[in-house]
């Protein structure tokens, strides 16, 4: 599928889950001047559109399996992964976004406060101060040339109860589906690294880039620092490899971490400290 029918497919879905939202709210106040599931038609249609790109996804990983990509670790000292590629793929469970072969990682420092575990009820949500991971540095993993670069969405609470998890499912999803990519991965960077392969840094903490589109940056430059902007239930680094800039249409690339490979899930590792702290 060309990059311009890929464009159009997905404004069309994002379309169809808009009109599908916007008449379940309209319905809460007044009756709608058709049968109650007629209005079910656009979701039906934006699902079906997401199995047909999923499928064509994995045909397409079938034919040509792509060939991962070594670059640096994203981070320095101690984390853990969780969604990762290792253990399933798609890790997040769709292709869209180029998220096929993306990671989360959290941070797992030896010393110091511990990340707040999930809860059942209480307390219903953390501040982002208490997780290790919120304000660590994010570099480069390659020498690139920043594409993309923005900061201004808010850090919100943590969603770590059920309550929270609940509400990011059921409320804060449907609002950031409506709102589109950026508010999904909230502030976030793209970097091109040269011969058709890009890395995304999804969730960046507001108010902490340290380039602009167009700048170039060496391997381990600080970039901006890690955050919870965007569809995240806590303070976390998603990072991915993908096969061009715009995350609409954008497919994943597989990827391996020099020194470390692709950690699985709950399997800690260590990078050493050698970037450029954020001025």
């Amino acid at each position: 599928m060309s990059v311009d029918r890929r464009k159009a497919v997905a404004l069309v879905q994002h379309g169809l889950w808009v009109v599908f939202f916007v008449q379940v709210a309209v319905g809460f106040f007044v009756d709608l001047p058709y049968n109650y599931w007629l209005s079910w038609l656009p979701a039906l249609g934006a699902i079906a559109i997401s199995l047909v790109t999923s499928r064509s996804a994995r045909h397409a990983m079938a034919a040509r399996p792509p060939a991962p990509v070594e670059v640096a670790a994203p981070v320095a000292g101690r984390w853990s992964a969780i969604n990762s590629p290792a253990d399933k793929v798609p890790s997040h469970g769709t292709h869209h976004l180029g998220q096929t072969y993306a990671i989360d990682i959290v941070a797992e420092p030896e010393e110091g406060p511990k990340r707040p575990v999930p809860v059942w009820f209480w307390p219903i949500a953390h501040r982002n101060q208490a997780y290790p991971a919120f304000g660590a540095p994010l570099h480069a993993v390659a020498d690139a040339t920043v594409v993309h670069a923005e900061d201004g969405q808010r850090d919100h609470l943590s969603r770590s109860s059920l309550a929270g998890v609940l509400y990011f499912w059921l409320i804060e999803a449907v609002g950031r589906t409506i709102g589109g990519t950026r508010r999904v991965v909230g502030n976030h960077i793209v970097l091109d690294l040269g011969e058709g392969t890009y890395a995304m840094y999804a969730h960046v903490q507001r108010g902490s880039l340290a380039v602009r589109a167009g700048d170039k940056v060496a391997e381990g430059q600080t970039l901006a620092r890690c955050g919870n902007s965007g569809n995240s239930t806590e303070p976390h680094v998603h990072f991915q490899l993908m096969d061009g800039p715009d995350l609409d249409i954008a497919r994943g690339v597989p990827f391996r971490w020099r020194g470390i490979g692709v950690p699985a899930n709950g399997e800690t590792f260590t990078v050493r400290e050698e970037a450029t702290p954020v001025p």
